[in-house]
């Protein structure tokens, strides 16, 4: 049985944390891939800037993205995937990861 592969962090830094949210900064130059990662919990994309980039999976399926400000995108746990900017300039997102149920008060 082989070992399970290492999996590098699913953005560029963590902005906020709690026991509900984990809430991550991307930054990405043109051209820049970020490492193979894997999500473990539902998850929000924010857009703050314009982005076409390429999710890479294992299994060797690519998808495009196409991305702006203003939207909101909702993604659920997955396969691992790559994640590279094929933009032509710099790709800023805001990724809300949702750690645990959220029960209204």
């Amino acid at each position: 049985m082989g070992e399970e592969p290492s999996y590098g962090p699913v953005g560029t830094r963590v902005v906020f944390e709690n026991d509900t949210v984990r809430v991550w900064e991307i930054d990405l130059a043109e051209g820049e891939e970020q490492a193979l990662h894997r999500h473990e919990h539902s998850y929000l994309v924010i857009p703050l800037t314009e982005g076409r980039n390429e999710m890479r999976y294992p299994s060797g399926r690519l998808v495009h993205t196409k991305e702006a400000p203003g939207m909101a995108l909702w993604r659920e746990p997955g396969e691992p995937h790559s994640l590279r900017n094929t933009t032509g300039a710099r790709y800023r997102n805001i990724l809300v990861e949702l750690k645990a149920p959220v029960v209204a008060a």
